[in-house]
């Protein structure tokens, strides 16, 4: 079992960048796929980004591709997000995932654990 907590949320301006951390507890980090989804109000839970277990492989939503950058720190139980050129649209809760094999990367119901979410609000 892992136990994710995320931060570095915040109000911004348009334009801005942010980088979200999400720490893991427990020796394990790295036999997890970790992701990065997002919440607005009103709306779905949606896929953002995703990489494998050592960082080899990276994935994206093309709403987001060419903005944002996943990576991971397998010795610091850490994965990031780094957030450049932020839009109003991307207001939402951000929330980390993990699991260890999921079948469908982008699919919120294929991660096993969550963490309680940030918030990121971009104004226009």
């Amino acid at each position: 079992q892992v136990q994710l907590v995320e931060s570095g949320g915040g109000l911004v301006q348009a334009g801005a960048s942010l980088r979200l951390s999400c720490a893991a507890s427990g020796r394990t980090f790295s036999i997890y796929y970790m992701g990065w989804f997002r919440q607005a109000p009103g709306k779905e839970r949606e896929f953002v980004a995703a990489i494998s277990r050592g960082g080899g492989s990276t994935y994206y939503a093309d709403s987001v591709k060419g903005r944002v950058t996943i990576s991971r720190d397998n010795a610091k139980n850490t994965v990031y997000l780094q957030m450049n050129s932020l839009k109003h649209e991307d207001t939402a809760v951000y929330y980390c995932a993990a699991d260890r094999s999921p079948v469908v990367v982008t699919r919120p119901n294929a991660y096993d654990y969550w963490g309680q979410g940030t918030q990121v609000t971009v104004s226009s």
